[in-house]
């Protein structure tokens, strides 16, 4: 074909016309299905009415949370064979450890395919709401109470915040499940803390402060 006629029709065929194969052959139906409905749910918050579009998305997250399953199966195993082996608990140690390092890896190889696979179908905005649905709404909620907690915070304090939250994101994504996600969330929660505690904060006072001011607005209504 033309050069020119591939390039003619791509201009007038954009990439969200092509369909998104799910990357389902070979795993449980069951399992299938479950990340379809999650993935679903998330894109159902999404700005796009499309049928095409929706479904092309929804595949695009799908796929992430199996390639994630992947990457993870394969650590998984590794270390099953490892500590099964008759290799001496110091070796065991170092190999486990190669095996982890192996697995984030490979998740940094693949960390920047997921946003770019959405980018071709939707904007910054809703690529945000899907790290975010995927990561149970976590930046929101903490931000929002970290505001409500201590109104006393400056421009400086709130922008360093919620960019310590954007990438505590970031790594939760690729955690292999709610509770490592909440953890990574957890670790970035404490560097906030201590963030605000040198620069002067009392948090338990502050957040004293904070509950009386919530029973207070309870007792209004």
């Amino acid at each position: 074909m033309n050069k020119l006629l591939i390039i003619a029709l791509l201009i007038c065929f954009p990439l969200c016309c092509f369909a998104i194969t799910l990357d389902s052959q070979g795993r449980d139906q069951g399992y299938v299905n479950s990340i379809l409905g999650r993935s679903s749910k998330i894109v159902e918050k999404l700005s796009i009415n499309d049928s095409a579009q929706i479904k092309a998305v929804t595949h695009i997250i799908a796929n992430r949370y199996f390639k994630l399953n992947d990457i993870y199966e394969k650590r998984d195993n590794a270390v099953k064979q490892i500590k099964e082996s008759a290799i001496d608990k110091q070796l065991k140690s170092t190999e486990i450890e190669k095996a982890e390092n192996a697995k984030d890896a490979a998740l940094y190889k693949v960390h920047f395919e997921f946003p770019t696979a959405l980018s071709l179908y939707i904007g910054a905005e809703d690529i945000n709401k899907v790290k975010d649905g995927m990561t149970y709404g976590v930046v929101d909620v903490t931000y929002k109470a970290t505001l409500e907690m201590i109104p006393s915070l400056t421009e400086e304090e709130k922008s360093q915040i919620y960019a310590w939250l954007i990438e505590a994101r970031e790594f939760a994504m690729d955690a292999e499940n709610s509770n490592k996600k909440h953890g990574v969330f957890g670790k970035y929660k404490g560097r906030i803390n201590n963030y605000l505690s040198a620069r002067g904060y009392d948090l338990t006072k502050e957040r004293e402060e904070w509950y009386k001011r919530i029973k207070q607005q309870e007792a209004k209504k």
